[in-house]
């Protein structure tokens, strides 16, 4: 099975690192496509095959990845056109706002069974939430095989197109969020008196233990906040500072924002 990446900027170079990391694809059945020779010779000294024609790319996969600006979509979708083919490819698209119905739209009978797609750039270290959407006519075994290809990379959630959107805000956007708060909280550990690479260890670990706490107990949040805050304690008193300053509003403000 071949899969061929066309556009390897941030998201899709991210995207063929994980492939490379995972065991589904051998870096020969991997293709990228990008017009950037940085982007080629990195991937081309890992083995990966590298072009910078978007139809030798499509031509060759039985899976064709479009991971390209949304207003770029319709561009190389037209230019693709006449290389696909619906009987033996899937199509996935990875591109934020680009409906189902468009991209149908500019293929025509040449659509192959379609997938929207929406990773996070933690893919790259095979530790992605993706959202997945099946189109139109794609069939239960398409489905299969696109989410066991994204499962490798992280986690997935089968959704519909009406959801795509919440998604990327919540998973997408929502990695930069997290970050966010990881700078935020490096800063302060440099004012109690960290050093900044020590304060950022610091918040990082804390964050991966909540994560897996959470995880591994199926707690939901509240219940492990209560674990650690006692009356009158240190904890309280910082997350009631933290809400007085608008914490919760502040990040459900942010995530509705990414919806507009």
């Amino acid at each position: 099975m071949k899969i061929s990446v066309i556009g390897a900027g941030a998201m899709g170079g991210a995207t063929v690192e994980g492939l490379i990391k995972g065991e589904l694809f051998k870096n020969e059945d991997i293709t990228v496509s990008d017009p950037s020779s940085q982007v080629t010779d990195k991937f081309a000294k890992k083995g990966i095959s590298v072009t910078t024609d978007n139809k030798l790319a499509a031509d060759i996969a039985d899976i064709v990845c479009v991971v390209v600006k949304p207003w770029l979509v319709e561009r190389v979708l037209t230019d693709i056109r006449p290389e696909l083919n619906p009987k033996k490819q899937i199509l996935i698209i990875i591109a934020a706002g680009v409906s189902s119905e468009s991209i149908r739209g500019w293929l025509g009978e040449n659509c192959p069974p379609l997938f929207l797609v929406i990773p996070n750039i933690a893919i790259a270290e095979m530790a992605s939430m993706t959202f997945i959407v099946p189109c139109g006519d794609a069939a239960q075994h398409h489905t299969e095989q696109v989410k066991a290809i994204f499962d490798e990379m992280g986690d997935t959630l089968i959704t519909d197109e009406q959801h795509l959107a919440a998604g990327t805000t919540l998973a997408s956007c929502g990695i930069a969020y997290a970050m966010r708060y990881i700078r935020a909280a490096s800063e302060g550990g440099v004012e109690l008196g960290f050093k900044a690479d020590d304060a950022k260890k610091i918040v990082m670990q804390t964050m991966k233990g909540a994560v897996e706490l959470l995880d591994a107990s199926g707690m939901h949040p509240e219940a492990a906040i209560d674990l650690v805050t006692t009356p009158g304690g240190l904890t309280i008193k910082g997350l009631n500072e933290m809400e007085h300053a608008g914490f919760t509003s502040a990040v459900i403000r942010g995530l509705k924002a990414g919806l507009k």
